[in-house]
């Protein structure tokens, strides 16, 4: 390889830690939690994983941006966190923007947009608002396919369980239902 050749893979780059992000992704689709994973960055170094864990935890703050900020401060010491990069499969939703504002890192970026509740750009943007204490810099599309792609998956096979419990609910109160019985006719 010459000198002018970029590395075969960039251990810095915004698509190798998106990738940690895709991991930690596919850890919550195993899990059967929404597929969304998150990496936080310090200094080129990994301070923070986490991965959706509403269902597990049975709380709905158990975003993986949620998680990942509080292993990022508590691996920093500090609850701010300027000069990091969130790396995050899909866009943060306003309760996790308002999180990421207040933590304060330089940087979001993510793979897929959500133009209904995305509070970076897509429905609304949080991160970018003036009148707030802080404005974080985004990168939007980052290994967008393979995100996508996980959670589409996702939500196919969630819808496909939902209908087949359906049908065993309806072929369960149809088996439980007496016949139709005449009373008139004798």
């Amino acid at each position: 390889m010459s000198q002018d050749e970029p590395p075969i893979i960039d251990l810095q780059s915004d698509d190798y830690f998106m990738g940690e992000a895709i991991r930690e992704a596919l850890k919550a689709y195993r899990r059967g939690e929404v597929p969304v994973g998150a990496v936080l960055v310090h200094e080129g170094r990994i301070i923070g994983r986490a991965f959706n864990q509403v269902e597990t935890l049975k709380d709905a703050t158990a975003h993986a941006e949620m998680l990942v900020l509080t292993q990022a401060q508590e691996a920093i010491g500090d609850w701010r966190l300027e000069d990091c990069t969130l790396y995050v499969t899909k866009e943060p939703c306003p309760m996790c923007a308002g999180a990421i504002v207040h933590c304060r890192p330089s940087r979001v970026v993510y793979g897929i947009s959500d133009p209904k509740g995305g509070a970076a750009g897509g429905w609304i943007n949080l991160l970018q608002t003036e009148t707030l204490n802080h404005q974080c810099e985004i990168t939007r599309g980052v290994r967008e396919e393979e995100s996508l792609s996980i959670i589409q998956q996702f939500f196919r096979e969630a819808r496909a369980k939902a209908k087949e419990r359906a049908r065993e609910r309806k072929a369960r109160e149809a088996a439980d239902e007496p016949e139709d019985v005449d009373l008139w006719s004798e």
